[in-house]
């Protein structure tokens, strides 16, 4: 049986509040414990903390709680000695043979090199194995300042090629295995280090590694972040050419169907859009119409299906892309198109 620990308390100084500080929209703690449950290796996952409301989000996420000591919860407590006391505190009756401690700053996370750190260990004499990387520049390269002026660390390295110098890891800061019929605390000599891609490791220890970490997460998982993104990539594999001239109506889709729009089909929110003014051959400036009656210099009422009125919706105007038109549905009338100009014009100087 696996164990799985994930020390998260509630003092950090840096970033106040961090292992719970939203994180892409859901609190960073939670990309750790889905991430466990998800791998399916463990059979109890629980979080270390002194934390009230880390508790509660993490109870919520599925997780059980152990309250550790206040002596283990300061700024001089070392996750080592967290994941001893409750390696401790949880296997009195020897049920579990591994365990294993995730960070909870840890959202790039992946459920292979987790697995893989499970299996490489049990094929091996090492009492544990970590996530690791490499650096992503020469640390036989470096200097400190001293004085404000720099001095190489590595003297007899100052000319030395990059490509003759030895690679050299890091810990990735991830997840650590440990095998309990192992009585010592982890350490790093004679330990197996699993390897991670340097573009799935960030540290995050300041706001500055948070940011970065946020950005990274957005543009690797962004099918995850922005739930739309897949049916952007759907409408944008489109390649076929639309005259795009003022005065046309043309159905398109601008988001997501959530099962209420009126012109909703399948996962598609369709939405009739007068080309107000061509940019391009595949980008124009359209506004938006709805068949709602509306009020007030936001609106302009008009009809281009006889006996039904439409409402342009000023305040919704924006960029389209013809990779989103579904089809021509007609066109505004020049003369209401002159008055449209005129009422838009209006709208947007007072």
């Amino acid at each position: 049986m696996n164990l799985c620990i994930i020390p998260a308390r509630g003092g950090s100084k840096r970033i106040p509040r961090k292992n719970i500080k939203e994180f892409c929209g859901k609190p960073l703690i939670t990309y750790s414990i889905e991430t466990a449950k998800k791998s399916d290796l463990f059979n109890k996952i629980v979080v270390s903390t002194d934390d009230e409301e880390i508790a509660k989000i993490s109870e919520n996420l599925g997780a059980k709680i152990l309250w550790r000591p206040k002596e283990l919860a300061d700024d001089f407590s070392s996750s080592v000695d967290v994941f001893e006391h409750a390696i401790n505190e949880l296997n009195k009756n020897n049920e579990f043979s591994y365990a294993c401690m995730i960070y909870p700053t840890a959202p790039f996370l992946q459920v292979e090199y987790l697995k893989k750190g499970l299996q490489e260990l049990k094929k091996s004499d090492a009492c544990f194995s970590f996530s690791a990387t490499t650096y992503d520049f020469p640390i036989w390269r470096g200097f400190e300042i001293i004085n404000g002026k720099a001095k190489m660390i590595f003297e007899e390295h100052m000319s030395t090629r990059s490509q003759d110098l030895k690679e050299a890891y890091h810990d990735a800061g991830q997840f650590y295995w440990k095998k309990l019929s192992c009585l010592e605390k982890f350490h790093f000599n004679g330990s197996l280090p699993i390897i991670i891609p340097r573009y799935l490791v960030q540290d995050i220890d300041t706001m500055e590694d948070f940011i970065r970490a946020e950005n990274m997460y957005k543009v690797l998982f962004q099918n995850e972040y922005d739930k739309w993104n897949e049916l952007k990539q759907k409408l944008n594999k489109k390649n076929r050419y639309i005259d795009l001239k003022e005065r046309k109506i043309f159905l398109v889709a601008v988001g997501k169907n959530i099962g209420v729009e009126s012109y909703g089909k399948g996962e598609l929110f369709l939405r009739p859009v007068l080309v107000y003014k061509k940019l391009g051959r595949d980008y124009f400036l359209g506004i938006p119409l709805t068949s709602k009656e509306k009020k007030g210099n936001y609106f302009f009422e008009f009809e281009f299906v006889k006996n039904k009125k439409s409402y342009a919706m000023f305040n919704q105007i924006r960029t389209f892309s013809s990779n989103r038109v579904i089809k021509f549905m007609g066109r505004i009338s020049r003369k209401d198109f002159h008055l449209l100009k005129k009422a838009f014009i209006n709208f947007i100087t007072t």
